[in-house]
């Protein structure tokens, strides 16, 4: 199917958190497709979030709206109920229905004591960690399915960090990390059970190792010339770009049999095997693969047969 083709035309998309990094390569992928897509956020052009960062879900509408669809940005804080009542409110206002609904809300990277077991981290920060990672996407689907339901065919995509096969074998890094990632998969699954006799669809999803606006910062590249960091990391190789994950959710959105994957576990390298679209590089990284295959085993870096 070409990754150019405007089969979401008519279809309505919330993207809970998509100020930055999936959330926004999502958005601007359905975007892509033709569709109308709701992005929000916290960080507007007036208030930054708690990250403090400079991009704006303005932007993401903007970005949505220049891809071919039609972008629409509502700031909206996730853990406040009457919120995202109004947002989902909206949408309903506006367009009467929901098809599409990505829970990409996150915002928890600046609370991590990554070295710290749970009886040293910070208890404040990494309860925090689980409203921001948990509660968020649990308050938006009690909001916002009521509406997807009304037409059959509705998907929901709990974006996570790793597989369920994955992380129900490792340690993701810390405590309230695991906790949090692991509990969004189980959503996914839960909502599978609940959607699927209903008529719709719910599955997670995992992008790979993401080269998000905060990712590229940190190696102090940009997206031109993110190969100048596998010097200090040399498994970035692997990386892949926000668009991919955004395909991933833009090829499951036009599948007219997508309930055959309900309430599984997805990741993007995955589903590019499957429905054929690629990185914006025409590659496809298969990064979990590779994790397993290479980068745990602590072998050389090399990405042939992952990408």
């Amino acid at each position: 199917m070409p990754e150019t083709q405007r089969n979401l035309e008519g279809r309505v998309a919330l993207v809970a958190g998509a100020t930055r990094g999936a959330g926004r390569g999502i958005a601007v992928q359905l975007g892509a497709r033709g569709a109308t897509v709701y992005v929000s956020g916290r960080s507007t052009a007036g208030r930054r979030s708690e990250y403090d960062r400079p991009e704006t879900i303005e932007e993401t509408a903007e970005l949505v709206t220049a891809a071919g669809g039609r972008g629409i940005a509502v700031v909206a804080d996730h853990l406040v109920h009457a919120e995202v009542e109004a947002l989902v409110g909206r949408i309903d206002a506006e367009q009467g229905r929901l098809d599409v609904l990505v829970n990409d809300i996150w915002g928890g990277e600046n609370l991590f004591e990554w070295e710290s077991p749970v009886w040293e981290h910070d208890l404040d920060k990494g309860l925090r960690i689980l409203r921001l990672a948990v509660d968020t996407h649990a308050i938006t689907s009690h909001f916002a399915l009521p509406l997807m339901l009304r037409r059959p065919g509705g998907l929901v995509v709990e974006v996570t960090d790793g597989t369920a096969e994955y992380n129900a074998d490792n340690y993701r890094v810390s405590f309230f990390y695991d906790l949090a990632k692991s509990a969004v998969l189980r959503m996914a699954f839960a909502l599978g059970h609940e959607l699927g006799p209903r008529g719709a669809t719910a599955v997670a999803l995992t992008p790979g190792w993401l080269r998000s606006e905060i990712m590229l910062d940190h190696y102090g590249v940009t997206e031109a010339n993110w190969r100048d960091a596998l010097e200090k990391s040399p498994h970035f190789a692997i990386s892949e770009t926000p668009a991919f994950v955004g395909r991933a959710v833009a090829a499951l959105a036009a599948d007219p049999e997508v309930s055959r994957w309900n309430g599984q576990s997805l990741s993007s390298g995955q589903l590019a095997r499957v429905y054929g679209f690629t990185d914006l590089d025409g590659s496809r990284p298969d990064a979990w693969r590779y994790l397993v295959e290479v980068q745990d085993p602590n072998l050389p870096a090399d990405t042939t047969g992952y990408r």
